[in-house]
């Protein structure tokens, strides 16, 4: 299996615009980022196919896993590592059936773990808990208890990401529950300096350990 572990990196259609989104990315690769979900609410799946399968060839090569983030069809038809469902998309089940049992399937459970165990039973490679903090990209998400990582470490055997919030002066705060992954938006690709921020994020996670 791919791995799903480390910097979690995902875009945005603002801050990772189509016509720089490669070399940010990339940036964000060779700094340390393991995983890329490509996020982008605005364009049609057409409009966005021909950037999905140069991530994917981009994350092919620097051996990180690539997910696309809603959009089960697309992902189905370039190829993606992976596609990341959330509450208001279709089930797990629902998702499997349309990409096979071979591409990773991550879920939002936002502080829901009977939603986390649902999912793994139904399939999910790995489930996704947050916000933690306030959120720059989803200001109006809930933030929710950091004990729900421990309850899903403990009771769950798939990996377990954090998101929501998440920056280089708090991610060693967060660590200490053991997450498996770590999704960031702004605090990369809004930072100014991706190569940095991700270098910074992964030395903060390394002396946490």
């Amino acid at each position: 299996m791919k791995s799903l572990q480390g910097i979690y990196a995902i875009t945005d259609e603002v801050l990772t615009p189509k016509l720089t989104i490669l070399q940010q990315v990339e940036e964000a690769l060779d700094a340390g980022a393991k995983v890329i979900q490509l996020r982008d609410k605005s364009s049609t799946d057409a409009e966005l196919e021909n950037t999905a399968k140069a991530l994917q060839q981009l994350c092919s090569k620097k051996g990180a896993t690539f997910f696309i983030n809603d959009r089960v069809q697309l992902a189905r038809n370039i190829g993606a590592d992976g596609v990341h469902v959330g509450f208001s998309d279709q089930t797990v089940r629902e998702t499997r059936k349309v990409v096979g049992g071979q591409m990773l399937i991550g879920v939002s459970c936002y502080g829901d773990l009977e939603r986390a165990k649902q999912a793994v039973q139904d399939g999910a490679d790995y489930v996704a808990f947050g916000a933690f903090y306030p959120s720059k990209t989803k200001p109006k998400a809930d933030v929710v208890s950091k004990e729900v990582i421990s309850e899903a470490k403990k009771q769950l055997d798939v990996p377990v990401c954090v998101i929501g919030g998440i920056h280089r002066d708090n991610i060693a705060e967060i660590a200490a529950y053991q997450p498996d992954l770590y999704a960031l938006v702004s605090d990369i690709f809004g930072s100014g300096d991706i190569k940095t921020a991700v270098t910074e994020l992964v030395n903060n996670l390394s002396k946490s350990e």
